[in-house]
């Protein structure tokens, strides 16, 4: 099934140039533009101390989940689908394993931090983002749908567990938001 549904979403790849373009555009700069967007968050004017909260937590849950994935890498070594000849690849390869997606733990781990934390109109908003992002990583060939989920799954985790440890209004909190 995970084959199946990742070459369904791969079959396009290099049909459409326009299409292939618009995928490369969001596969390169979709996770540098949402973090952006949640750096730009910090001089929100509306409950400046929550979300100034949120957006660490989701720093710290993204920082957590990509150094959790580092971890996963040295256990599971999946091979890339293009080397497996399950897709076409229409970007450059990539040295590394393939699960879990990088890309999916940094979106979704700022999906998650933001929906934990009860901004749910952001978190929804950033969600949108981390699902076409992480359709264009299975769409340009280099991820199956299998690592996006074991990507989600840690920054879901990971989000969880720094919302528990990073309390909110602590003295640390309220020093770190109270920041520039």
């Amino acid at each position: 099934m995970d084959q199946a549904i990742t070459q369904w979403i791969n079959t396009p790849a290099g049909i459409s140039p326009m299409l292939d373009r618009i995928m490369i555009m969001i596969t390169q700069f979709g996770a540098p533009l949402l973090v952006l967007a949640v750096v730009l968050q910090w001089w929100s004017k509306r409950s400046q101390a929550h979300v100034r909260h949120t957006c660490i937590v989701a720093g710290l849950s993204f920082l957590v989940g990509l150094g959790v994935n580092q971890i996963i890498l040295l256990f599971v070594h999946r091979v890339r689908p293009y080397d497996a000849g399950i897709t076409h690849l229409i970007i450059d390869r990539t040295i590394d394993w393939s699960f879990p997606s990088d890309h999916a733990t940094a979106t979704f781990s700022i999906v998650a931090a933001f929906l934990i934390c009860g901004l749910w109109g952001r978190g929804l908003a950033f969600l949108v983002a981390a699902l076409l992002i992480c359709l264009s990583r299975v769409y340009v060939g280099t991820h199956y749908i299998s690592d996006i989920l074991g990507g989600a799954a840690t920054a879901v985790a990971s989000a969880a567990v720094i919302n528990l440890a990073y309390r909110e209004d602590s003295k640390l909190d309220r020093w770190i938001t109270g920041l520039f």
